[in-house]
C-alpha cells in the first residue's frame, strides 16, 4: 500500500511517504516559514527520494483538524488537489488521534492538548497501550482546567501536543507524579501516523470531493460577525 500523507493543522508542516506498507519518507518543519511555503517543496522531497509518483499512491491523507484553521485548509485543499488529479481516494486523519500514535503502548491513558488560544485547548484522550489508539474522551474545546477535571482520577497521563510547552507546568501540579510530559522529539504530530491512521482504516477513505476540515468551534471571522450581528440586533 502506498499512501501520501499531509499535516499542516499545527506549528510544524509534515509530511510522510508510506512505501508498499512500510514508512519510507517523513519529514517535519518548524522553520519560520507559512505551510503554503514549505508544504509543496516537501511533498517534493518526500517523492523524489521515495521514487513514487502521485500515480503511484493508493490513498491521499491529511490532517483535517483540530487545528489552526488556515493550516488545516491548506493541507486539505492540497491533498484534494493531489488525489483529484491521480483520480485516488482521500482519507481524513484526527490531529488528537494521530497524536495519540507518539506513545503508542504507553499504560495509561495519552491525552493530546494542542492549543486553541482563547484560554482553550483542544484536547481528546486515547487508550493506546494495545498500539492503535482507542477513543476514551471525546474531542474538545476546552479551559485546560475543565478538561483535567474531566480525566480519571487514578492511573498515569500523558500529555503530548503543541499546547504541552504551555499547560506542562500547570498539568504538572495539578496531577503531580501521575502526569507525564514526553521530551520534545514526541510532542509534535508526526505525520507517518497519519499514514498508519489512513492504512489501517481504509472503509474511512472518500472521494476528494467529500475532504472537509474538522473544526470543533467556529472560526474566528464567524465567532466575530456573529457577535456583532447579535450586537446589533439588541441595539
Amino acid at each position: 500500500m502506498n499512501i501520501l500523507a499531509v499535516d499542516t493543522s499545527g506549528p510544524v508542516a509534515g509530511c510522510a511517504v508510506m512505501r508498499d506498507g512500510a514508512i519510507a519518507y517523513t519529514a517535519a518543519l518548524r522553520v519560520g516559514m507559512t505551510h503554503s511555503q514549505t508544504i509543496l517543496p516537501a511533498v517534493d522531497a518526500a517523492l523524489r527520494a521515495t521514487g513514487l509518483r502521485c500515480a503511484d499512491m493508493d490513498v491521499f491523507a491529511a490532517v483535517v483538524g483540530p487545528g489552526s484553521f488556515t493550516g488545516v485548509r491548506i493541507g486539505v485543499c492540497m491533498v484534494k488537489g493531489f488525489a483529484h488529479a491521480a483520480g485516488k481516494p482521500c482519507c481524513a486523519v484526527n490531529a488528537l488521534e494521530a497524536l495519540s500514535l507518539n506513545l503508542a503502548g504507553f499504560d495509561g491513558l495519552v491525552c493530546p492538548v494542542l492549543d486553541a488560544r482563547r484560554g482553550q485547548a483542544y484536547c481528546a484522550a486515547f487508550d493506546v497501550s494495545a498500539g492503535m489508539p482507542v477513543r476514551v474522551a471525546q474531542d474538545a474545546a476546552l479551559p485546560l482546567t475543565a478538561f483535567l477535571e474531566s480525566l480519571p482520577r487514578d492511573g498515569r497521563l500523558a500529555f503530548v501536543g503543541d499546547g504541552v510547552p504551555a499547560y506542562a507546568d500547570a498539568v504538572r501540579a495539578a496531577l503531580g507524579a501521575r502526569a507525564f510530559v514526553p521530551p520534545p522529539n514526541l510532542c509534535d504530530l508526526r505525520a507517518d501516523a497519519v499514514c498508519a491512521l489512513a492504512a489501517r482504516h481504509p472503509e474511512a477513505w472518500m472521494a476528494p470531493a467529500q475532504l472537509k476540515p474538522y473544526y470543533l468551534r467556529a472560526p474566528q471571522a464567524e465567532r466575530e460577525r456573529a457577535a456583532r450581528l447579535q450586537k446589533e440586533a439588541g441595539a
